[in-house]
C-alpha cells in the first residue's frame, strides 16, 4: 500500500532502522487491519504484521502490504527475533507507548519514542476517506432528521439521546464515535453536558451534538434548538451571535491560513459582541478514525491548513443559568476552496 511505502520513506528520512506501530486506528490506515490485537513492524524495505491465531483468519482477509506472522509467543518478543534477523539497531516506537514496551526495546536496541508520525500522514484525507467521512455525516443527518420531531416540552434529554442513537444504528453506523449530548434549559450552558432525565421547557435552548460513523470514520455536528416560550431576545442574540461567527471561521478557511487565525476570527466576533467570557474551548478539531485528531483549530495551534484535511467549526457561547449555543459544521479544503461536507441548516429554528 502506498500509506506504508510513504512510512518507509520517513523512517529513512529519520535514519532509523524500523518503527513499531501499535496504536490500532494508525495500523489500520497504514496496513487495514479492524481487529483489537496486533502490531506493525515497518522497516526501510519490508512491512510485519504481528498477531495471534485468533486473528489469523481476519487478517489474510484485511491486511494489505505486509507479512503477516501468526505467533504463538509474546508478540514483544516475536519483534525482537525480526529486528535480530534483519540486524536492525535503531528502532522507532510510538511517543504515548508504555514504558515496558520502551524497557524491552532497549535492553537489546537505541529505541526512540516518536511523535505523530502516522498522525502526520492521517492530517490528509484521500478520496476513499472523504468517501467514508461524507457518508459518516450523511447517516448522521438523516438520524437527526429523524428524531427531530420528538424534540419537544416535556421530552426528556435522555429520550432524545436514545432514539437519536437508536436512528444512527439503523442508518448503518456501527456505533456513534462518542456518547450523544443532549442538553436543555441550563444544562446547555456546559459545553460537555451528560444526559440527564431533565424534561424540556417552554423557551428553552437546546443543543445537540452527535455523530455518524462509515467503515472507521466518524462524523462529528451540533445543533442547537429553541423551544417556544417567553422571554426569548437574550436568546435569540446568542444564537445569532454564534451563527455569524460560524460563517465567518467557514469562510476564512482556505489552503495556507494558520489555524489559530480560524479561531480568532470566531472569538473576536464573540468578544465583540460582548460574550468572549463564555467562548472557552477551541473552534475546531480534526476527525477521522478518532473523533478528536489533528488539525487543532485554536489560538495555540501550530497548524497550517492543507488541502485535504478535514475539521470541524464549532464556536459557541455558555451562560450560567441561561444555557448555551453551540453550531458545529464540518469543513475540508479542496481545491484551494473549503467545501462545508454538513448540509442540516444553521438558521435559528424555534421549534
Amino acid at each position: 500500500m502506498q500509506r506504508i511505502e510513504s512510512l518507509k520513506g520517513e523512517i529513512k528520512k529519520r535514519r532509523i532502522g524500523a518503527f513499531l506501530i501499535t496504536n490500532l486506528k494508525n495500523i489500520r490506515y497504514l496496513a487495514g487491519f479492524t481487529g483489537s490485537a496486533g502490531m506493525l513492524l515497518v522497516t526501510t524495505k519490508e512491512a510485519f504484521f504481528i498477531t495471534d491465531f485468533r486473528y489469523k483468519e481476519q487478517s489474510e482477509r484485511e491486511v494489505k502490504g505486509c507479512q503477516i506472522v501468526i505467533t504463538r509467543n509474546s508478540p514483544l518478543r516475536t519483534i525482537r527475533e525480526i529486528l535480530k534477523k534483519n540486524r536492525i539497531k535503531r528502532v522507532g516506537f510510538e511517543y504515548n507507548e508504555s514504558f515496558a514496551l520502551y524497557d524491552m526495546l532497549r535492553k537489546d536496541f537505541h529505541a526512540l519514542a516518536l511523535k505523530n508520525v502516522v498522525e502526520g500522514f492521517r492530517k490528509l484525507k484521500d478520496a476513499e476517506e472523504l468517501r467514508n467521512i461524507r457518508k459518516a455525516v450523511k447517516r448522521a443527518e438523516e438520524a437527526f432528521l429523524g428524531v427531530k420531531p420528538y424534540i419537544k416540552v416535556k421530552t426528556t434529554e435522555r429520550a432524545i439521546a436514545l432514539r437519536l442513537e437508536e436512528e444512527l444504528k439503523k442508518s448503518g453506523c456501527k456505533r456513534p464515535p462518542f456518547d450523544i449530548i443532549v442538553a436543555s434549559g441550563p444544562n446547555a450552558a456546559l459545553p460537555h453536558a451528560t444526559v440527564t432525565d431533565r424534561r424540556l421547557q417552554p423557551g428553552d435552548l437546546v443543543v445537540i451534538d452527535w455523530g455518524g460513523e462509515s467503515e472507521g470514520y466518524f462524523s462529528d455536528m451540533t445543533r442547537t434548538l429553541l423551544l417556544k416560550g417567553k422571554d426569548l431576545d437574550k436568546k435569540k442574540e446568542i444564537y445569532n451571535t454564534v451563527a455569524r461567527a460560524n460563517r465567518a471561521a467557514i469562510n476564512a478557511v482556505k489552503e495556507g491560513v494558520k489555524a489559530k487565525d480560524i479561531d480568532r476570527v470566531a472569538r473576536q466576533i464573540i468578544r465583540e459582541s460582548g460574550y468572549g467570557e463564555y467562548f472557552g474551548h477551541a473552534t475546531g478539531h480534526g476527525l477521522g478514525l478518532d473523533i478528536h485528531e489533528a488539525p487543532r483549530i485554536s489560538f495555540m495551534s501550530k497548524d497550517v491548513l492543507q488541502k485535504g484535511m478535514v475539521f470541524t467549526i464549532e464556536p459557541g457561547i455558555y451562560v450560567p443559568g441561561l444555557g448555551g449555543v453551540r453550531i458545529e459544521d464540518m469543513v475540508t479544503i479542496k481545491d484551494r476552496s473549503v467545501r462545508r461536507l454538513t448540509s442540516l441548516p444553521r438558521k435559528l429554528e424555534i421549534i
